[in-house]
């Protein structure tokens, strides 16, 4: 009774602890986190799990997701705004989540990033809610009503104002409560939100994020419940299949060893297509990996390309002039075929690198996909381990051959 009425947290990564000081929790998010991605503002894609158990909160369940990063700094990656966007979207895809659209007050709402991400995975909004903060830094003589009243860029479930603690207020140690007065007597003192009060601050999103979660739960339980059912099914007749299986008998053996050559040769080849029927939600992966490394690391290289304009127009023009030996070179339109070619060739030599390198990391992907797909034999380590070999081989018999090719 009494750990029902006392405020604890606890960590995945520390199972068994329970802290009852939040300041602590603060300090082993910041650890954690300096831990996974070093302390020069590194990301990583692996979440910290923390689960707070108190009488005064409702249950949810929350994925703070990072904002856009447009210009790398310390240990950040050039691609980091890359990195950032394909981690949230791995979250906000999922049909079963509700999206928080947060955005400051004092930006322009049409170039928020949340907004814009929210709205391609949701154009029809009715999984986004949008939640609007900073409210109180708005230059003097400015609002948000229209935002809030859901006129300027309209979203079926509406937008929620928010007040948070200033960084003044959390180095000063301002507890919850306090700041929680301090937000409702905001709303209910500011002449363009007293109106709307009761639909503002953190006590009001949190109850509706608590009631729309459980509303779209239900709304989303019924194809869940197909879904298993169906599965369900589905073992039903397998073992109705093999309800009189004798594991002596050759032929069903040789039937067996088919079956799971052909289910690893269809996993891989959904796996690349992209319509397996087990999502990776994590990391991209598989076909989805090679299409980036074709579509967006191949270009990034190959603008990472050192191009000096003047020396190449320097070269073209001894390359004419050598062509021509000892005779005038008359001005022409065209560049003659044997100067262009030389300079062509030589620019095209620049590619190799880049594309051996995008051979490379599609190899490795290719690999990984195999020994992914070989997982499921892995009861028969045998088998597993050959066709992993087999099939390893003939894709670096292939890297070589294209290698070649380059």
């Amino acid at each position: 009774l009494l750990m029902f009425f006392t405020e604890y947290a606890e960590f995945l990564h520390c199972k068994g602890r329970k802290f009852t000081d939040f300041d602590e929790v603060r300090q082993e998010i910041e650890v954690e986190t300096d831990r996974i991605t070093g302390v020069n503002k590194g990301i990583s894609s692996i979440p910290i799990n923390l689960r707070i158990y108190s009488p005064h909160v409702l249950s949810l369940t929350l994925i703070d997701l990072p904002g856009i990063t447009k210009v790398p700094v310390g240990d950040q990656p050039p691609d980091i705004e890359q990195q950032i966007r394909d981690m949230i979207m791995q979250f906000i895809s999922r049909e079963n989540c509700l999206i928080l659209a947060v955005t400051p007050a004092n930006t322009d709402l049409a170039n928020s990033d949340a907004l814009k991400l929210a709205k391609e995975v949701d154009p029809q909004g009715l999984r986004t809610i949008g939640v609007i903060t900073k409210l109180d830094l708005m230059d003097e003589g400015t609002d948000a009503r229209e935002v809030l009243e859901n006129k300027l860029l309209p979203l079926r479930r509406g937008y929620i104002g928010v007040v948070n603690r200033s960084q003044k207020d959390i180095d000063g140690k301002k507890d919850i409560k306090a700041a929680l007065l301090a937000e409702r007597k905001f709303f209910l003192s500011h002449p363009a939100y007293r109106h709307m009060a009761d639909r503002m601050g953190t006590p009001y999103l949190q109850k509706v994020l608590n009631q729309q979660l459980t509303n779209h739960i239900r709304d989303t339980l019924p194809a869940f419940r197909s879904k298993l059912q169906s599965q369900l099914l589905s073992i039903e007749h397998e073992v109705e299949v093999y309800k009189n299986f004798r594991p002596e008998d050759p032929t069903r053996k040789t039937k067996a060893l088919l079956q799971m050559v052909q289910q690893f040769s269809v996993d891989f080849e959904k796996r690349i297509e992209g319509s397996g029927d087990q999502v990776d939600t994590l990391e991209l992966s598989g076909g989805a990996k090679i299409n980036r490394i074709f579509h967006e690391r191949f270009p990034f290289e190959l603008v990472k390309m050192e191009f000096n304009e003047k020396e190449l127009r320097r070269e073209i023009s001894y390359a004419i002039k050598n062509i021509h030996g000892i005779r005038q070179v008359l001005p022409r339109l065209f560049t003659p075929d044997m100067a262009f070619e030389a300079i062509v060739k030589k620019q095209i030599v620049k590619l190799k690198g880049p594309s051996l390198k995008s051979v490379d990391l599609v190899m490795q992907e290719l690999i990984n996909t195999v020994k992914k797909c070989t997982k499921k034999l892995a009861t028969y380590p045998r088998l597993c381990e050959e066709t992993e070999r087999i099939v390893a081989g003939y894709i670096r018999e292939r890297e070589e051959k294209t290698k070649d090719q380059v």
